[in-house]
């Protein structure tokens, strides 16, 4: 679509590390679309693109995607070990290639010296780098800060600490030797991270983060590098809420789908009272917490015969994400879930999509068996088809939304939920906090109805969705309470959750809030030598010199060109 307005169309070279499966790949997806259809020139740059483990738009000719390969010696880890070091060194090399490809055309025929702003995210190695050699801009989403990630640091900002109590996974422990490694890709994050002309984040949430475990980074109000001189106290990262495509929820579009899509669909229908977990296979998404609340809830139906006709005998878990047997993560997370739901004594089930080439997870010889998909109590479903996505989202048996993860920098999830009119019950803390609406947690103004001894929400309530600490007899209190809904709070909580999608997580907000940082980067001019090179790069190299020349010449020879270097320095006016 073209832009209907007079303002110039921009190319735009997005950088991202791995255009895999994820809430990440999604935004920056969702990001390109939405620029593309204001009428801007969008390429991704990528290390990593799979076609057959990657989001429709990016394999059907929909985005232009630039896939450079590492060599051999940049692999993703040696034994699962060096993830972040080996990150940083394939997105150098993602950079260098991509500068190298200035001068050339790209497959559309147009010159890729014609980019006009950077977008980057996950990684801040390359930005020193894209300004020093390009003069041009680079505007830089923020998920969440690294060093956060590696240490679960930021577990404890929400007054959620792990107990046993308290589903958190717990924080990952480091030693020394993983400190000393840590030291040095933190502070490179950091001096990298403010270099960038112009910082998004995703959520509230994560500009409280940035600023307290930044404390360098010193941004105005808008989220631009502040002058030396600017007084940036007030100031932060400009929060921009990732938004979703919601015409793609929209489930008359089944009607279009291919015959395999609609056999992706049919293996999933059922009239069993669904609950839906959508999360990628990680130990740090806390799927197990949904088994867990969700075996309680089964145990508490069969203890309250007087309320069985009015709760469902036959519910259904379902759990599907991304699954890459590439990470061992993946692996572990699975099986352990299989533990689980083998120590429940529950009948479970693997899916596959047919529109995915990849081959299903191998199942250890000592799970416990399969049952028919149409009596399993577990569904499992890894690599969903969007297709599926939308049947599970939209379904009139999917009763709601279990969103697991704690702490989560913003969730695309609860709001792809929330945009078919789907409840969501997702813990008290990070992102979610920001997206769903819950009155016991957030305001208190809930107005409730007492029936036969079970809650009902009121139709003039404004919740949204339930936000409860991550223990599973609460979210099992909560999932007896989404089960005995009434059809008029079902209904006017769907339209509320609705209304709160399209007005602050659309894609056409989020796109004019892209533009508006793009053109705001682009309004900047081109990078100034000056604002590359800053005194502390001439300090710091002094210092390495010095040290060089210490141990190479020792203090003689040091302090006479130290002596000279100073004076010609003075002499010229340099100090």
């Amino acid at each position: 679509m073209a832009q209907t307005n007079n303002k110039k169309s921009l190319r735009v070279a997005f950088i991202h590390p791995d255009l895999g499966i994820g809430g990440a790949e999604r935004l920056v997806v969702d990001t390109a679309l939405g620029l593309q259809e204001r009428g801007h020139v969008v390429s991704i740059y990528t290390s990593h693109h799979d076609p057959n483990h990657c989001f429709d738009e990016t394999n059907n000719g929909t985005l232009q995607v630039i896939h450079y390969q590492p060599p051999v010696f940049l692999p993703r880890s040696i034994q699962g070990k060096f993830h972040i070091l080996f990150a940083h060194l394939r997105q150098l090399h993602l950079t260098l290639r991509l500068i190298r490809s200035l001068n050339t055309a790209n497959p559309t025929g147009a010159s890729n010296k014609d980019i006009d702003v950077f977008f980057v995210d996950q990684l801040s190695t390359c930005i020193p780098i894209l300004r020093l050699l390009t003069g041009k801009r680079v505007v830089f989403y923020c998920h969440f800060p690294d060093k956060l990630l590696a240490t679960g640091e930021a577990v404890e900002d929400e007054n959620s600490p792990t107990t046993a109590e308290n589903h958190t996974p717990p924080r990952p422990k480091m030693g020394f030797l993983k400190k000393i490694y840590r030291l040095p890709m933190d502070l490179l994050e950091e001096k990298t991270t403010s270099n960038a002309d112009l910082i998004l984040v995703n959520s509230l949430f994560t500009s409280r983060i940035f600023k307290r475990y930044f404390p360098s980074i010193k941004l105005d109000a808008q989220g631009k590098r502040a002058e030396p001189t600017m007084d940036a106290r007030e100031g932060g990262p400009r929060v921009l809420y990732p938004g979703i495509n919601l015409a793609a929820y929209d489930k008359e579009k089944g009607a279009k789908w291919s015959t395999v899509e609609q056999a992706d669909v049919s293996i999933l229908r059922c009239d069993k009272p669904t609950f839906v977990s959508l999360n990628r296979f990680e130990s740090k998404k806390n799927i197990s917490l949904a088994i867990d609340a969700f075996a309680t809830c089964l145990q508490r139906m069969k203890s309250l015969p007087e309320q069985q006709k009015k709760l469902p005998k036959n519910s259904r878990l379902v759990i599907a994400g991304g699954y890459d047997p590439r990470l061992r993560d993946n692996i572990d997370t699975l099986n352990s879930l299989l533990r689980q739901i083998s120590n429940y004594g529950l009948s479970w089930c693997l899916l596959a999509s047919k529109t995915g080439k990849k081959d299903p997870p191998l199942i250890p010889d000592n799970a416990p068996a399969q049952t028919p998909s149409q009596d399993a109590q577990i569904i499992i479903l890894p690599n969903f088809s969007t297709a599926q996505r939308t049947e599970l989202l939209t379904s009139a048996s999917t009763l709601a939304l279990l969103y697991t993860p704690s702490n989560e920098h913003f969730g695309i999830v609860p709001v792809e939920a929330m945009a078919c009119g789907l409840p969501v019950l997702a813990c008290n803390n990070g992102g979610p906090k920001e997206s769903i609406l819950d009155d016991d947690g957030m305001s208190g103004r809930e107005s409730q109805e007492r029936t036969d001894g079970w809650s009902v929400v009121d139709v003039t309530s404004n919740r949204t969705g339930w936000l409860r600490p991550p223990q599973k007899e609460l979210w099992a209190d909560a999932l007896l309470e989404i089960a005995t809904l009434s059809a008029a709070a079902r209904g006017g909580m769907a339209d509320r959750a609705r209304a709160r999608a399209q007005e602050l997580f659309s894609m056409e907000a989020m796109s004019a809030g892209i533009e508006r940082a793009i053109e705001d980067a682009k309004a900047m001019g081109p990078v100034k030598w000056a604002e590359v090179v800053s005194p502390e790069w001439f300090i710091w190299g002094y210092i390495v010199l010095v040290a060089f020349s210490l141990f190479c010449f020792g203090g003689a020879w040091t302090m006479a060109w130290t002596a000279v270097a100073l004076g010609f320095s003075t002499l010229f006016g340099f100090f």
